[in-house]
């Protein structure tokens, strides 16, 4: 059975950084592109960015590119996404899933919640 854990989720001022985790499970995680997306509050989901499954090719949203790295290890089923510069813009629950930009599995972990405040 497909299962996604999220977790480093946390308050953070902006300008601050947070790092990210997610443990996937029930799958070959080691041949399958991940991606992180979130959702705000209001709003749909969203691709924030995403990783191939060898972790040559890399892709992110306009509005994290040069702040956010998303990194992978296939030995420990686990991706990772390192956060930079955070916004209150980037407030939101996030999530990861298995695809290239577009989730594969229509399941999802409980997510993990982004809170950037002063």
């Amino acid at each position: 059975q497909v299962h996604f854990v999220e977790s480093g989720g946390g308050l953070v001022q902006p300008g601050g950084s947070l790092r990210l985790s997610c443990e996937a499970s029930g799958f070959t995680f080691g041949h399958r592109s991940m991606s992180w997306f979130r959702q705000a509050p209001g709003k749909e989901r969203e691709l924030v960015a995403t990783i191939g499954s060898a972790s040559i090719r890399t892709e992110y949203a306009d509005s994290v590119k040069g702040r956010f790295i998303i990194s992978r290890d296939n030995a420990k089923n686990t991706v990772s996404l390192q956060m930079n510069s955070l916004r209150p813009e980037d407030t939101a629950v996030y999530y990861c899933n298995a695809g290239w930009m577009l989730p594969f599995f229509d399941l999802w972990g409980q997510g993990t919640q982004v809170t950037v405040s002063s």
